[in-house]
């Protein structure tokens, strides 16, 4: 299992916009990202450092997981 990176809500916004994730709206330090196909929302603070319990909460309701998330975050290097 790979270990989880250390992220800022906007990179993991950046990260999750390759599969697929749409900025819908944001409110105060909350971004609100939507995707179609399969339909699923999920909610991004908008902070410097995510905490680790926040980060894979987001990663499971995104069914992403944490090497394909790495995997992004080496594409975008």
């Amino acid at each position: 299992m790979s270990q989880l990176p250390r992220l800022s809500g906007r990179e993991l916004v950046k990260a999750l916009g390759k599969v697929g994730f749409l900025p819908k709206r944001q409110h105060g330090s909350h971004i609100i990202l939507r995707r179609v196909d399969p339909w699923c929302q999920t909610v991004i603070p908008d902070h410097k450092e995510l905490d680790r319990g926040t980060l894979r909460a987001i990663l499971r309701q995104t069914e992403v997981s944490v090497e394909r998330l790495n995997q992004l975050l080496r594409e975008s290097l």
